[in-house]
């Protein structure tokens, strides 16, 4: 049975929301499933691959490539909050989701995508420091000091999801308990909501987004100002050290560009389908992009998994003839 609607002026809390998902233009659910499942499985597997292959390659333990782990690992988790959840809706004539569930759902999506944006602010951070400060730089970007800027990417996106989704939980709603969207977002469930104070809740929920996202992505802008700067004083003997930051640059746009325009550009009543395109965009697609663009514009990447699939190779075509293979020692920390 479909969750009954609530009535009109009456404020309480939904036991159950019903998402919406695509329209009935949208009939085809087998090749909805299909893609989102290719998805998934791409994005699953391709950050797994540069986790596994920063842990193994000696080559890679560096500050850009520990951040870089770390951000794959984000990836899989940001994925992981709404993607099954779709997959199962795919299947699924009533597509619904509990109260306490659509609030953990907030909770995990604001949390992974705000730890993501502050860790994109401190891999930009490591990247000035290389470029316009390299003989100190190892000093500045220690084992220690990455690990702190790790810890606060966890602890400052988990502080303001915790804050988010605790204002979202006592927000009273009125209207509907059906949410027009493919999982419960922030913005789309502040709708159903119509307290007296819902105005000052909202204001303040978005404050406490806008902080997180508007802080990293300012203090990106910064890093890569100076970035740029150093290369037009010094001229051609940074310019190797600002394709390091091809890549992450690239991923920077993607995430919160498409971020921005599905939060900042005004969209109108009849742009619902585009918004829940927009929210595939950032939420489904950027994750299983990230792996592909650093595998691809990164030249020791690409080494490392090329030398790890043929490591792989060797060792199984050995196994066999009962030939052991010598391991390496594992390498310090550098940088």
């Amino acid at each position: 049975m479909s969750p009954k609607p609530l009535q009109q002026g009456n404020l309480s809390k939904p036991t159950m929301f019903l998402l919406l998902g695509f329209s009935s233009a949208y009939r085809a659910q087998m090749s909805l499933c299909l893609c989102f499942s290719l998805i998934y499985l791409v994005t699953v597997l391709g950050n797994l691959l540069i986790v596994t292959v920063i842990w193994l390659d000696a080559h890679l333990r560096s500050p850009m490539y520990f951040f870089l782990g770390h951000l794959s690992f984000l990836d899989i988790c940001y994925s992981s909050v709404t993607l099954p959840k779709i997959l199962r809706d795919s299947f699924s004539a009533q597509k619904t989701i509990s109260f306490v569930g659509c609030i953990t759902q907030i909770y995990f999506f604001l949390c992974f995508g705000g730890s993501e944006c502050v860790l994109l602010a401190a891999m930009a951070y490591d990247r000035y420091l290389a470029i316009c400060q390299p003989l100190h730089y190892p000093a500045l970007m220690s084992k220690n000091m990455c690990h702190c800027l790790v810890a606060l990417s966890w602890l400052s996106g988990s502080f303001s999801s915790l804050i988010q989704a605790f204002l979202t939980a006592r927000l009273p709603f009125c209207r509907s308990n059906i949410i027009d969207h493919l999982f419960c977002e922030m913005p789309f469930l502040l709708k159903a909501s119509c307290s007296p104070s819902a105005p000052l809740n909202k204001a303040a929920l978005y404050a406490f987004a806008g902080t997180i996202a508007m802080g990293s992505f300012l203090l990106t802008l910064m890093s890569y100002a100076h970035i740029m700067r150093a290369v037009l004083q010094k001229g051609a003997g940074t310019w190797r050290g600002l394709t390091t930051c091809t890549s992450h640059l690239t991923v920077v746009s993607l995430f919160f560009g498409a971020g921005a325009i599905a939060y900042l550009v005004p969209h109108s009543s009849s742009s619902k389908e585009m918004d829940k395109v927009l929210a595939l965009l950032y939420a489904v697609l950027t994750p299983m992009l990230n792996p592909i663009i650093y595998s691809l514009r990164n030249s020791e990447v690409k080494g490392a998994i090329r030398k790890a699939l043929h490591s792989g190779l060797l060792q199984m075509s050995t196994k066999g003839s009962g030939v052991a293979t010598e391991q390496p020692p594992p390498s310090l920390w550098q940088g």
